[in-house]
This record gives C-alpha cells, structure tokens and sequence, in this order.
C-alpha cells in the first residue's frame, strides 16, 4: 500500500494578503445612471464651459429684474442718443466713449454735454436707451419663450408620444396623422394666422409654440415608447395589475429620461431663434419693447454708421445659441451608454 500522505500544521500557513489568489480591490467607487452620465459630460469640457455659461447668462439676465426697471427700457433720452461704448479705465477706442467720425476719433461723450461720471458700458441706441440694459432684459425675454417651449415639450410632448406608442393600433395612427398634419404647416404660417386673433408680442409667439414645437418631442417619445412597453418589466407590472399611469410614471418616464432632456436642450436653442426670427422682420416682439430680434432690428437700420447696436446683441444671441447646441452635444454622449469610455 502507498503510504499515506501525512499533511503538517505548516501546509495551513495563511499566504500573505498580497498573495492572495481571490483578493478582488474595487478599482473605483459604485456610481449611479445620473452620476455615471455627469462624469462624462464633465469629461466634456465645451459642453461643461457651455453649461456655466448658460446658468451664468441666467442668473445674470433674470437677477437684473432686481435693478432695471420696465419704465427706463421704454422712456426716451434723446440727449444720450447713439452714444457709443464707455468703460471707465479702459483706454481702447471704441470702449472709451469715442467713435470715429470721419476718420477721426471723436468724445461723443463731451460732444454731447453728458455729466461727469454719466457713461454707458455698451453705448446707447437711437433713443438714448442703455444698450446694456435693454440687452440684459431681451436675453430674459429669450430665455422665458425658451422656457415656455420646454414647458409645452415636457407636457404635451412627453404625455402625447407616451399615449401614442403605448396604445398602438388606430389610436396611434390617427394621432400620428395629427402630428402630421401640425407639422405640415410651417411655424411662420401659425404665428401669421395668430395675428389675425391677438397683436404681436409674446402672446402669439407663445401661442405659435404651443401649437407646433412639441411635435418633435412627441414623436421620439412615442419610438421609444414603442420599444420599452415590450420589456420585461414593463410586462411584470401590466400582469400585476398596476395601472398604466402608475406604469408610465415607474417605469416609462425613467426610461425616457435621457431622451427627453437631450430633445429638450435642443428645443431651447430653436425656440430663442424662432423668436429673434420673428421680432426681427417685424410680426414678433416689437418696440418700444425690447427683444433680441428687436435689438438686431434696430442695430442694423444704423449699423453702416454705427455697427456696434447690431454687434452686442448679435454676439449675446450666437453665445446662447452655441452654448445650447454644444451642451445638447455633451448631454447625448453623456447619456448615450454606446459612447461610455
């Protein structure tokens, strides 16, 4: 018989930890849907630079309610008229209060008799209102249509497609075919016909909006409505009896998360176009009230002579636009999980 192998305390040495065959170390901490996707994003750095962009621009646009008055942006100073840009300290033309007038470098300030300490950081329009001001509350104005178009996207948009993709059948086509129909028509056409009914301003843009910007988002919920409603769980909460509200609001709505807010980023910048779009030839938001369109209106009746009325709000409005567009960028990679690196 073949000896028996004869096994000594020492052969149950513990190895060292190092040694260890099943030490696992977690390489990095456990992250969440939303967290892994503010990772990537701030991995992004033009979308995160957009996105402090845009909560500055805000803060600083709606803060401003706070110390501009309604009253100073419609009452004319017609001895402050087409005064250009002056800030205190900065010794550069065209920043210190002269403008070329013939080839020559002219104080339109001293020309004009204005009081000692009396300047305009960005210069004055043809009615002596502050250019500074009246860009602030028009980058406010924009900012509540974008709002307004968000509004009507998250309810409207979001609750249609849900209805559509998640009853299918002839309810899903006659309300695809009302979509059709809305779309069908240009948005340009709807405000026009809008004017019939209510004056131009802020009433029929929004009115315009209510009516047609929300499509888009309704049909890229209803696709992925369409998809999701086949899912397991999603089967496990019809078969136990759970409402389809209770369904939509558990189960779709999570799901759709990332679509909704990536659609929405770009409903924002389309929807600040709309309204410059329309303010500027005219039929949107018109003087003696203040809009981006109405600024670039303004600026460029002048703009041979004195390009810097059409320049300012010119470049607030493409910063928004750019910021918005880049951060919708950031926010699809950063929600798409086919990009994750």
């Amino acid at each position: 018989m073949e000896e028996k192998l004869k096994l000594s305390p020492d052969s149950f040495e513990a190895l060292p930890q190092a040694q260890e065959p099943d030490n696992e170390k977690i390489a990095a901490p456990s992250l969440t849907f939303v967290q892994d996707a503010w990772r990537r994003l701030k991995m992004n750095k033009g979308a995160l630079i957009s996105f402090w962009i845009i909560i500055l621009m805000m803060i600083v646009a709606f803060g401003s309610s706070f110390f501009i008055n309604h009253s100073t942006l419609v009452k004319s100073a017609p001895q402050y008229a087409n005064l250009p840009a002056k800030i205190p300290g900065v010794p550069i033309n065209g920043f210190n209060g002269k403008l070329k007038v013939a080839g020559q470098w002219v104080d339109e300030y001293k020309q004009n008799n204005v009081p000692t300490g009396k300047y305009f950081i960005l210069g004055t329009d043809n009615l002596g209102h502050s250019l500074a001001q009246r860009i602030l509350y028009g980058t406010k104005i924009s900012l509540i249509v974008a709002l307004v178009a968000t509004f009507f996207d998250l309810t409207i948009g979001v609750a249609y497609g849900i209805i559509s993709g998640w009853r299918g059948g002839r309810v899903d086509t006659v309300m695809q075919r009302i979509i059709e129909i809305i779309s069908s028509i240009p948005s340009l056409v709807i405000v026009v016909l809008m004017l019939i009914v209510l004056r131009p301003g802020m009433t029929s843009i929004i009115a315009a909006i209510a009516i047609s910007s929300w499509t888009t988002m309704a049909r890229m919920i209803r696709a992925e409505t369409l998809q999701l409603k086949s899912q397991e769980y999603v089967l496990a909460a019809r078969s136990l009896g759970e409402s389809p509200f209770k369904i939509a609001w558990k189960h779709l709505v999570p799901n759709l998360s990332s679509v909704i807010i990536i659609q929405t980023m770009y409903t924002i910048p389309t929807a600040i176009f709309f309204e410059a779009f329309l303010s500027f030839i005219g039929i949107g938001i018109s003087s003696p009230e203040t809009s981006l369109g109405v600024l670039l209106n303004d600026g460029q009746k002048n703009f041979q002579f004195l390009p810097y009325q059409m320049w300012y709000p010119a470049i607030v409005l493409c910063i928004l636009m750019i910021a918005f567009n880049l951060l919708g960028d950031g926010l699809r990679d950063a929600f798409d999980p086919k990009s994750r690196r």
